[in-house]
């Protein structure tokens, strides 16, 4: 169950309202380093999680704290927005011009959708793809993929941060910009809560079960015959200490790929040597048909 009040976890305030702005501040609710993304990727994880019920809260939690950023982010979008529509009307009254150029880099569906509100999309107007949310049910991939997030949204929030004058934006993003360290830092902080054995991920597959002769092996593809200097990720001791970094020369060990006929209800070409029995097709069939 969630619950709410009325008010902002952190104060918002526009000096001077600017459309641009507001476009570019979209980045940060609806794009994929958005918050809307970490929103649901840490609920999502929190709702999955099977294990000690302290990963469940915690990630219960900040899931929830992220919600109140977008909300922060949709009032800074509402207040950038405020006067724009009249100022929109005064350009276009003064002259006809390409529409881009009239709107002066204005995102149109802010009036035309949200009638001065901010939406569920990135700064190019592309709403929020699900597909981008992590829930892997593996707390220690779902930890890196949350310092990832964390990490671009650190990354998006100062970029922000250098793009406007505007002192309420700066207080905003500051503060923005502080809970992102805080996060980057906790799920790193899980991570090493989980030990020294945390990877290769998942540390629960049997490592005799994997080809060992590769498992440690930098392989160079180049094709002009330059191999990698010597670096940290080809000599020494593995970072997970169960192995020793090699440097080798990627080899083809397989041979070509063969494949049999098309199926004759593929409708291939009869120069592909296409079957004259049905198979695969009649058997999807008996499936949906019944």
């Amino acid at each position: 169950m969630f619950y709410h009040d009325g008010k902002l976890q952190y104060n918002v305030r526009v000096d001077k309202p600017n459309p641009q702005f507001a476009k570019l501040l979209q980045q940060a609710i609806g794009g994929v380093e958005g918050e809307i993304r970490v929103c649901l990727q840490y609920l999502f994880q929190s709702w999955n999680s099977r294990g000690p019920q302290k990963y469940r809260d915690m990630l219960l939690e900040t899931g929830t704290e992220e919600i109140a950023h977008i909300e922060m982010l949709a009032t800074a979008v509402c207040l950038n927005l405020e006067g724009s529509s009249s100022a929109l009307k005064d350009e276009m009254a003064k002259s006809n011009p390409m529409v881009e150029a009239v709107m002066g880099g204005r995102d149109p569906r802010h009036i035309l959708s949200g009638g001065l509100g901010a939406l569920a999309s990135d700064a190019n107007g592309v709403p929020f793809n699900g597909s981008w949310v992590i829930s892997s049910g593996n707390i220690a991939a779902d930890m890196h993929a949350n310092v990832m997030a964390e990490a671009t949204g650190r990354v998006l929030a100062t970029r922000l941060y250098e793009l406007t004058d505007d002192s309420g934006m700066k207080d905003m993003l500051s503060f923005l910009i502080a809970r992102d360290t805080m996060h980057q830092n906790q799920w790193m902080a899980v991570l090493e809560e989980l030990g020294p054995d945390t990877h290769p991920i998942p540390n629960s597959f049997p490592s005799s079960l994997q080809n060992e002769s590769v498992a440690y092996s930098f392989l160079s593809t180049s094709v002009d015959g330059d191999t990698s200097p010597e670096a940290r990720w080809t000599h020494g001791t593995s970072i997970d200490g169960k192995g020793v970094f090699t440097l080798e020369r990627a080899v083809p060990v397989g041979g070509k790929p063969v494949l049999a006929p098309a199926d004759k209800e593929s409708h291939g070409q009869l120069e592909q040597g296409v079957k004259p029995d049905a198979d695969f097709f009649d058997k999807v069939k008996d499936v949906i048909i019944g």
